[in-house]
């Protein structure tokens, strides 16, 4: 079996890639957790995205009322 020659490299070559894969997978969910906690901070200081329309500023009765 000429195959059975290279079945140690194929093996290994699968792990690799998924460990690679994987890898990758675990840096992609860590770093959207921190953009995401990073725009939380950002629209909780007022900061608004450029997509969003503007947030309409509280009338002077609603202030009060909140007051």
């Amino acid at each position: 079996m000429a195959g059975a020659a290279h079945t140690g490299f194929i093996i290994a070559a699968y792990a690799a890639g998924l460990i690679v894969i994987a890898g990758l997978c675990v840096w992609v969910m860590f770093d959207y957790r921190a953009q995401r906690r990073n725009l939380a901070d950002l629209e909780q200081r007022g900061v608004t995205r450029r997509s969003m329309p503007p947030r309409p500023e509280p009338t002077q009765q609603q202030a009060k009322e909140k007051a």
